[in-house]
């Protein structure tokens, strides 16, 4: 769907995450946000039954494809090779973006990294109880960097500021490793390290449809997030 849009440096990059129970909520969702995203990603996990056809069809915004597994935070709960093989027919299919989590099985996420032609892997970890010491954060940044991925996310959970800075200072070693990351901490305590990310280097924030219900703690509406970015200096 896109190739140069994907990892373009420098332009700050708002990520709705749509999650709905049907395709028809899910669609409708995507269209009242496409406005005011850069990129739309459809959480395949929360619907009932997962399809890639009407959004890839439909949308022109540019599509992320995540299926979050029940271990990372997701309502995926069946085998990992089916999971896994929606994310896999996404690649195929042109998707901006996959998202497969990095404690996947190595094959499993060998195998969306071999059908990602012009689509871009992004390898994610989620931590939903606290924020690890940089040491460890900067071993996942590592590890993401060399299974191959092309972006990677790391989101935390803070619970004191200690916790935020830990987690942004990442963009100073993702920028000397030239490994573009979205990277920003969960939470009331997070909340500012999703639009701090942006100005710090950061590929992408993510951000809660104005009209639906946020996939993570501390997400702002998009139309928020659009707007905080405009003041500073960042237009659509």
């Amino acid at each position: 769907m896109t190739t140069a849009f994907h990892c373009r440096a420098g332009t700050p990059k708002i990520c709705v995450s749509i999650a709905a129970a049907t395709t028809a909520l899910a669609l409708a969702a995507a269209r009242a946000a496409e406005p005011v995203a850069d990129v739309l990603e459809i959480r395949l996990d929360s619907l009932a039954d997962p399809a890639l056809a009407p959004f890839l069809a439909t949308l022109g915004t540019p599509l992320l494809f995540t299926n979050r597994p029940v271990w990372e935070g997701g309502q995926a709960a069946g085998q990992e090779i089916d999971r896994v093989a929606l994310l896999v027919a996404a690649a195929q299919a042109g998707a901006a973006y996959v998202d497969i989590e990095l404690r996947s099985e190595r094959r499993l996420f060998d195998q969306v990294r071999t059908a990602a032609d012009s689509t871009a892997v992004i390898a994610s970890w989620h931590d939903f109880a606290g924020t690890p010491d940089t040491k460890e954060l900067t071993a996942i940044l590592r590890s993401q960097q060399a299974a191959g991925a092309t972006i990677g996310k790391i989101v935390t959970t803070a619970h004191t500021f200690q916790d935020v800075l830990r987690v942004l200072n990442l963009q100073t070693e993702a920028a000397a490793l030239g490994f573009p990351l979205i990277a920003f901490c969960m939470g009331q305590a997070g909340l500012i390290s999703r639009i701090a990310t942006l100005e710090l280097g950061g590929f992408m924030t993510y951000a809660a449809p104005d009209t639906g219900s946020a996939t993570a703690p501390g997400q702002l509406p998009a139309s928020i997030m659009r707007t905080i970015l405009a003041s500073l200096g960042h237009g659509h």
